[in-house]
């Protein structure tokens, strides 16, 4: 039996999320993936039994990553503006740092695998964004609003900010840069729509 190479799994996995990335699910395809690797197909098949187990580990392992970065330096007890600014930062330094990952993640959020990559990757998260919303709405610093409301309003700005920074690219189609004060912009117009 061939042993694993962290070296090439790394690689193959890279080369993975960026065909995902170009190419969407269904024109993504394990013969190609070993091509642009430079492995042979049976390499990829001591890493993952099929294409659907590749995509479902490489969907957990971006959502396992954004989540241990979207708690650094975060509590759900925190102050909500405290929280809010640091929920803000820690998932801007994950998309400026790994936007394939993120376009990847978009990708795999909008397919069948969804839910599976969802529960394997996020449930922990999931509880920890809930207490803190719970604690916020406790302790008045929120208003009563839905959880989907919430997330629209809370994540919506910097996300679309992010997405014309990663194509480089205002909404009129000129140049954009991601600058703190842009930021601080958005960030201070969500907590006025959130906060009492």
């Amino acid at each position: 039996m061939r042993t694993r190479d962290t070296n090439k799994e790394e690689l193959v996995k890279q080369k993975a999320i960026e065909m995902l990335v170009k190419l969407g699910i269904e024109g993504f395809g394990m013969n190609r993936l070993a091509k642009e690797s430079g492995v042979s197909v049976a390499t990829l098949y001591i890493y993952y039994t099929d294409k659907e187990d590749l995509i479902k580990k490489i969907g957990i392992e971006i959502g396992q990553n954004f989540f241990n970065e979207m708690v650094k330096d975060f509590s759900p007890t925190m102050p909500f503006k405290e929280g809010l600014r640091k929920q803000w930062e820690n998932r801007a330094r994950f998309a400026l740092k790994y936007p394939s990952n993120v376009a990847c993640w978009e990708l795999l959020s909008h397919s069948s695998y969804r839910d599976y990559i969802l529960h394997e990757s996020l449930s922990d998260f999931k509880i920890i964004m809930s207490d803190f919303l719970k604690n916020a709405l406790d302790k008045k610093e929120l208003l009563p609003i839905s959880t989907e409301v919430f997330w629209c309003v809370a994540y919506g700005p910097l996300y679309s900010l992010l997405r014309f920074e990663n194509e480089g690219k205002n909404f009129g189609g000129g140049p954009f840069k991601l600058t703190q004060k842009t930021t601080d912009e958005a960030f201070e117009l969500v907590l006025k729509a959130l906060t009492l």
